[in-house]
C-alpha cells in the first residue's frame, strides 16, 4: 500500500512540476529548431532531455504516494509548451533565451522548496534527487543567461521582468558549491522578493 502524502502544497507542487516539465521540453524542441545546427542546438536538446528526465523522476515520487496525474495540468501545460515552442520561430534570438532563463530561475526553488516540504513530514529519502534537479535547473539558468549577457535588450527586459544579469529568482550560487546537506538554506524567501546575485 502506498503511503499517503498529507501536504496539499507539496502534492500540488509535484503535480504541477510533472506537467510543467513536459511544457518545458516542448518549448525547448521549438527553441532548438529555431537556431542553427551546431553546438547551440545540441545544448538546447540536452536541456530538453533534462526536462524529460525530471518529469520521469517526479513521476516516481508521485507513484510512491499514489498521486494521480492531473489531467487538467497535462492539457494546460501541453498547450503552453507547444505554443511557446512554435513562437520561438518568430520572436527572434533573444526572447527565447531570456524567458527560458527566467523560467528555469524559478524552477530552481520549486525543487528546493519540495525538499523543505518533505522534511516537514519527516521524509528525507528524496533529498538527493530533488537537490540534483534543482541544481540542474540552476545550470540551465546560468547557460541561458550567458547566451544573452551582452544583448542590448537585456537591461530593459530585466527591469520589466525582474530577472537578468543582476537579478535572479533564487539564491542558489553554483560558485559556492551548494550541497544537499544545506539544501534547506536556499529559497526561504521564494516568491517573496527578488534575490540580488
Amino acid at each position: 500500500m502506498n503511503q499517503t502524502l498529507d501536504h496539499p502544497a507539496l502534492v500540488k507542487s509535484l503535480r504541477t512540476a510533472y506537467s510543467a516539465e513536459k511544457a518545458a521540453a516542448f518549448a525547448y524542441i521549438g527553441h532548438a529548431g529555431s537556431v542553427g545546427a551546431g553546438p547551440e542546438r545540441e545544448h538546447i536538446h540536452e536541456i530538453e532531455q533534462d526536462e524529460w528526465n525530471h518529469r520521469r523522476e517526479v513521476k516516481v515520487i508521485m507513484d510512491r504516494f499514489g498521486l494521480p496525474v492531473s489531467s487538467w495540468y497535462e492539457f494546460k501545460y501541453h498547450v503552453i509548451g507547444r505554443v511557446i515552442g512554435a513562437s520561438c520561430y518568430v520572436i527572434g534570438h533573444f526572447m527565447p533565451y531570456f524567458f527560458a532563463g527566467k523560467l528555469e530561475s524559478g524552477n530552481v526553488c520549486e525543487y528546493f522548496v519540495m525538499i523543505r516540504h518533505f522534511h516537514a513530514l519527516g521524509i528525507t529519502e528524496f533529498d538527493d534527487v530533488l537537490y540534483e534537479m534543482g541544481i540542474k535547473e540552476k545550470e540551465h539558468e546560468v547557460y541561458f543567461m550567458e547566451m544573452i549577457r551582452d544583448a542590448r535588450w537585456l537591461p530593459l527586459f530585466e527591469r520589466i521582468f525582474s530577472w537578468g544579469a543582476t537579478t535572479s529568482l533564487n539564491d542558489v550560487d553554483l560558485a559556492r558549491n551548494p550541497t544537499v546537506e544545506n539544501a534547506e538554506d536556499y529559497c526561504r524567501n521564494y516568491r517573496a522578493k527578488k534575490t540580488e546575485r
